[in-house]
């Protein structure tokens, strides 16, 4: 089930942040560090009402940050087809549960906040070498549409039937 996350999450996602910074190593896939993400940044995107998880008991299976569009990065872009986005941030699945349907599931929640907010389109960026995340993403149904040189990331976009 995906809720909100809470203040008694914090740990276990920046456990969770650890597992997949060592997994992205082994995969040589350079997006993240141990520096980041970490704690600070899951407090930050908690007390902006964005960080989500998705949870069997006190298991915690994968989280998303799912925010409106503020990322000055995203403004070097003028290929953008949503001009009412949501943006979704650290996007984890725990290694024991991937191709279990996880991240399709966090991803399904984020199409919903999109829709139900009046949101017309759900943005994402991922390193170049982010060959897994690349390759769900376009499974998705979002497209690649350029590269954000001050973050040095691809971004997608995937737009939305907005519904009136």
């Amino acid at each position: 089930m995906i809720k909100k996350a809470t203040i008694r999450d914090l740990e276990s996602i920046d456990r969770l942040t650890m597992m997949i910074v060592k997994d992205m190593k082994e995969s040589n896939i350079p997006q993240w560090n141990y520096p980041y993400p970490r704690y600070k940044i899951f407090v930050r995107d908690l007390l902006d009402g964005g960080l989500f998880v998705v949870k069997e008991g006190h298991y915690i299976k994968g989280s998303i940050t799912i925010l409106p569009e503020n990322d000055p990065a995203y403004t070097t872009i003028d290929r953008w087809q949503g001009k009412h986005a949501l943006v979704i941030h650290r996007f984890m699945v725990h290694p024991d549960n991937r191709k279990k349907g996880v991240a399709s599931e966090l991803l399904e929640y984020a199409f919903v906040l999109a829709k139900d907010g009046g949101y017309d389109s759900i943005k994402i960026d991922t390193h170049q070498k982010n060959y897994k995340m690349r390759k769900f993403l376009t499974k998705h149904g979002f497209i690649e549409l350029d590269y954000l040189p001050t973050i040095d990331r691809l971004a997608y976009e995937k737009v939305l039937e907005v519904t009136t």
